[in-house]
């Protein structure tokens, strides 16, 4: 028997085997072709919801993958509390500066601070300059091995921002920023070498016009300004704090040695709701930012202020005890310092210290000082 029998169908053209092979190719799986027929009897309204939560679900997903890596990527370094010590905020409040000072070093334990050099109290005039309070706050830093972050520049830590001194006021620029240079170098040149000294944060959310009117802020300044530092002292790294802390990557100059964030949760809204508002971001948002500075500058990040006072609509010393409450009291405060934890960052400085000490001494308050105690039992730093 023939098992190779000729077959009598005639051998498809080329053109007829090409168009063969064409519309195989185009065949759709039978998944596929339900889901276009399933998108086809979508409404638009329901077709761009869909697009927007597909988009939203991407980005949230690759949102929290970089916080987890930035989490992990620093997770065993060591975590280190610090806090701003400003002398003329524990006078604002009636309090002793320097017992306020030495409560917080030596009650609550903090070795790490975050000092000003407020350029009014430092020259009060032309040429005579004082350090005389900013050099008792190194020697007590120092006698506990502790570490100081300075501040220098115009814009510091603590309204009005720009603390320029009476006799610069109303110059041009061309006047006071050689000034300004001058008295910088002086700073620099004086704490460079003391022992206590890790870091200076070069000026204060520089950019942010919103909420401070200090003249004149152009990035090119900034720049002149940290290449200042770093000439005269180039051993210390400089921190740049952040101006937007919501938005955003630092990408532009100068390129910083660590940048700040600062973070607040609960503020009062003066500009629109006029109540409350609580900042819904979670934790991870901040490392996830963290994260992408560090991607695109190769530098890490650090929380230079995480609110640990409250802000009520008026004047802090003469709002109620009750009104400060409303937004930061024993319970927010302990939720704060485990926030800060959550976020991944290995420094944090809390702001608000004076504050303690004045509901602690003035009205007999010790929920904040102990639950500082409680969830800060070692605060870190120093050693030297």
């Amino acid at each position: 028997m023939n098992r190779f029998k000729k077959s009598n169908q005639k051998p498809l053209s080329d053109t007829k085997a090409k168009k063969l092979l064409t519309s195989l190719g185009r065949r759709e799986l039978p998944g596929k072709k339900r889901f276009r027929g399933w998108w086809h009897n979508r409404k638009r309204w329901q077709k761009v919801c869909l697009i927007i939560f597909t988009v939203l679900f991407i980005f949230t997903g690759q949102a929290y993958a970089i916080a987890l890596w930035y989490q992990h990527k620093h997770k065993n370094e060591p975590l280190v509390y610090g806090i701003t010590f400003i002398h003329n905020y524990a006078e604002y409040f009636g309090l002793d500066a320097h017992e306020t000072f030495l409560a917080l070093r030596d009650d609550l334990g903090f070795k790490r601070w975050r000092l000003v050099s407020y350029w009014e109290d430092n020259e009060p005039k032309q040429g005579q300059y004082d350090f005389s309070e900013l050099d008792w706050q190194f020697q007590k830093v120092n006698e506990v091995g502790g570490e100081v972050s300075l501040t220098v520049g115009l814009r510091q830590p603590r309204w009005p921002e720009c603390h320029t001194p009476d006799w610069v006021k109303g110059q041009p620029k061309s006047m006071w920023y050689p000034e300004l240079k001058e008295y910088m170098t002086k700073v620099v040149e004086r704490y460079k070498d003391n022992p206590a000294l890790i870091s200076y944060q070069l000026e204060n959310e520089y950019f942010l016009s919103v909420f401070a009117d200090c003249g004149e802020a152009s990035r090119e300044r900034l720049v002149e300004e940290f290449n200042l530092i770093k000439q005269l002292d180039p051993d210390h790294p400089i921190i740049v704090s952040l101006s937007n802390n919501y938005l955003g990557i630092p990408i532009g100059q100068p390129r910083a040695d660590q940048f700040g964030v600062s973070v607040y949760k609960r503020v009062w809204d003066k500009t629109i709701t006029k109540r409350y508002f609580e900042y819904p971001f979670p934790s991870w948002y901040y490392s996830w930012r963290a994260g992408l500075t560090e991607m695109f500058t190769g530098r890490d990040s650090m929380l230079h202020e995480l609110q640990a006072e409250p802000w009520p609509p008026t004047d802090l010393k003469t709002s109620s005890i009750a009104e400060q409450n409303k937004s930061m009291d024993s319970k927010r405060l302990k939720e704060r310092i485990e926030y800060g934890r959550d976020t991944g960052f290995r420094d944090i400085d809390l702001w608000g210290a004076e504050w303690w000490y004045w509901r602690k001494v003035k009205f007999n308050d010790l929920s904040l000082w102990n639950t500082i105690k409680t969830e800060i039992p070692n605060p870190g730093g120093g050693s030297r």
